[in-house]
């Protein structure tokens, strides 16, 4: 039985080979998605397919690459996992994302062939011969979105699979770009097995199994004690993407139940939205995925994931619905698993409003954009998510202008990459005043980013929560919603959000992210903190009269106490 000291070193230099996978990756990746914006999922496993250790990046995805491994190994066997063997896995169903979310991985043998578990690395390639370049909005069914490599072997015994790469290359709008990414993750699963495999070396096979075992074990004693501190009970709350991208009037219910037990921690998603037709319905693998993150937020926040964190968590489902895609079901517009995590805390605040914020805007607001590049006359794609402001608590206010909870290790692509590698220029970016729900503690603002089109293109809107607002606790107000729009403040001023859009030179798209809701009656927030909020721009002269109750002059931000008194008078205490 290895000792506690070992355990610890070995679970350390898992930690460091994930993060070593991490940079290799963000080093030979051609796409500024992975390695400006991190938008990756990476992790080691054991041969079971469990998460033993990982990099941060997008949230969902790390948990959803222990459901896609399994998935493989159960389609082609566990004796067909061989040694300089690089899989790769796109099919929804499987992958617990779209097909555009490659998942990558590679059995790790030990010197002396044993199998002692995997290297995974998912990331978001450009193209696979998907129905619309970029970003698929309106698909009715799988067929329309792109090819599928269900586990399909890029490296044979370390022998380069020429077959599989020649269809790559042949359903690619950008081949040479996919072709890059896609090696670039085998060289990051590569780091992975060498990294792993050095371990085993050092300490032995049997060492490094009980490890990752131990490592696993106390992952779940720790969720448990913290399961057994939360309130006991079940709560129920709902709310609504704008749309599925065919049925734009029809608003999507997202509903989720929550039970807490001594043993359990139970999501139940069984009565959202079924028979939606367009491509928002979820992979179960990204649904089980989002309710871990939440779930892990709650009782294990601050130590690294590993699969044994979620032994006590359930997830239920109804099959055909927008949370449980089947085939053929259309999956390619993953928001829903951005924007579930906020259901379940929306239910969760009704039995702890004390220690749960109110929503964040709610939505990841990413702008796609693509085109030919005049300066070379070649494709170009760029994209980046924006943050939100986060929702007001009872000890604090919201943080302004960070990134979802559902991508905590992601970026948002700078200014001087954007303008470097495509033809738009960035006419603004900054705060966006008054989008912060009112409260005692105030919601976080969102931002805006301003985007002018110097050569005709398209402008992806994946915006999905733009038609209701960010909900607000105890008293507090609602935020400003989220939203995209062409030509802001002219004629030709029309809606983006969920579109798929044709640009000349010339037009602008703005990209206005959504505000966290405030907390508590907003008249009993402290003059000097609203007049603070004014001075720094964050809420308008006429928010803090309207709003808080708090007269607040345009050029000193002093506060004017008489006519502050008289707005506040017959207010609550």
């Amino acid at each position: 039985m290895s000792d506690a000291i070992t355990i610890e070193v070995i679970r350390h230099g898992l930690l460091a080979a994930a993060e070593e996978v991490a940079r290799n990756l963000c080093r030979t990746a051609y796409n500024t998605v992975i390695y400006e914006i991190h938008d990756y999922g990476i992790g080691i496993h054991d041969a079971n397919g469990d998460v033993v250790a990982d990099t941060p990046g997008i949230a969902v995805f790390t948990r959803g690459n222990d459901y896609g491994i399994k998935k493989a190994v159960a389609f082609l066997g566990i004796d067909a996992m061989g040694e300089g063997d690089v899989f790769l896995l796109n099919y929804p169903y499987w992958s617990s994302a779209h097909t555009l979310d490659t998942l990558m991985f590679a059995p790790i043998h030990a010197s002396s062939g044993e199998l002692i578990g995997f290297a995974s690395c998912r990331v978001h390639v450009v193209d696979l011969m998907q129905k619309d370049a970029g970003y698929v909005l309106d698909s009715t069914d799988m067929y329309q979105e792109g090819i599928f490599f269900p586990a399909s072997r890029l490296y044979k015994g370390g022998v380069r699979q020429d077959d599989i790469w020649n269809i790559i290359q042949f359903n690619s709008r950008l081949p040479k770009h996919t072709i890059g990414d896609l090696n670039a993750q085998i060289s990051a699963c590569h780091a992975g097995v060498a990294r792993t495999r050095e371990i085993a070396d050092k300490y032995g096979v049997d060492t490094l199994r009980e490890a990752m075992d131990a490592i696993n074990v106390h992952g779940e004693r720790l969720a448990r004690l913290a399961l057994a501190e939360l309130p006991k009970g079940t709560w129920q709350a709902h709310d609504f993407m704008d749309s599925d991208g065919v049925d734009k009037d029809r608003l999507v219910k997202l509903d989720c139940k929550v039970t807490i037990t001594d043993d359990e921690f139970v999501v139940d998603w069984s009565e959202s939205a079924y028979g939606v037709k367009g491509p928002i319905n979820l992979p179960p693998g990204q649904t089980e995925a989002v309710s871990s993150l939440i779930f892990k937020s709650l009782t294990t926040p601050d130590s690294p994931v590993v699969a044994g964190n979620f032994a006590p968590l359930r997830v239920l489902t109804r099959e055909g619905s927008v949370m449980h895609a089947v085939p053929p079901m259309p999956t390619f517009t993953l928001w829903t698993g951005l924007l579930a995590g906020e259901v379940i805390l929306k239910a969760l605040a009704q039995g702890m409003p004390d220690r749960l914020p109110a929503s964040s805007g709610g939505d990841v607001n990413s702008m796609m954009g693509l085109g030919i590049n005049p300066r070379t006359g070649e494709s170009w794609l760029e994209a980046t998510n924006e943050a939100v402001g986060f929702g007001g608590s009872a000890d604090r206010d919201g943080e302004d202008g960070i990134m979802h909870l559902s991508e905590p290790g992601c970026r948002n692509n700078p200014v001087e990459v954007l303008e470097t590698k495509s033809p738009m220029i960035i006419d603004s970016y900054g705060y966006r005043p008054d989008s912060g729900g009112a409260g005692e503690h105030r919601g976080g603002v969102g931002v805006e980013r301003v985007y002018r089109y110097t050569a005709p293109g398209v402008g992806i809107g994946l915006v999905y929560k733009s038609k209701t607002r960010p909900w607000a606790l105890a008293g507090g107000r609602e935020g400003r919603p989220n939203g995209m729009v062409i030509n802001p403040g002219t004629a030709s001023e029309r809606n983006a959000s969920g579109e798929y859009n044709h640009l000349e030179s010339g037009d602008v798209l703005a990209n206005r992210t959504g505000g966290g809701g405030g907390w508590g009656d907003p008249f009993r927030r402290a003059p000097e903190a609203v007049a603070r909020d004014v001075r720094n721009g964050f809420v308008s002269v006429a928010s803090a009269r309207r709003d808080y109750g708090v007269a607040v002059d345009p050029v000193t931000f002093a506060i004017t106490a008489d006519e502050t008194a008289a707005l506040r008078k017959g207010t609550p205490a």
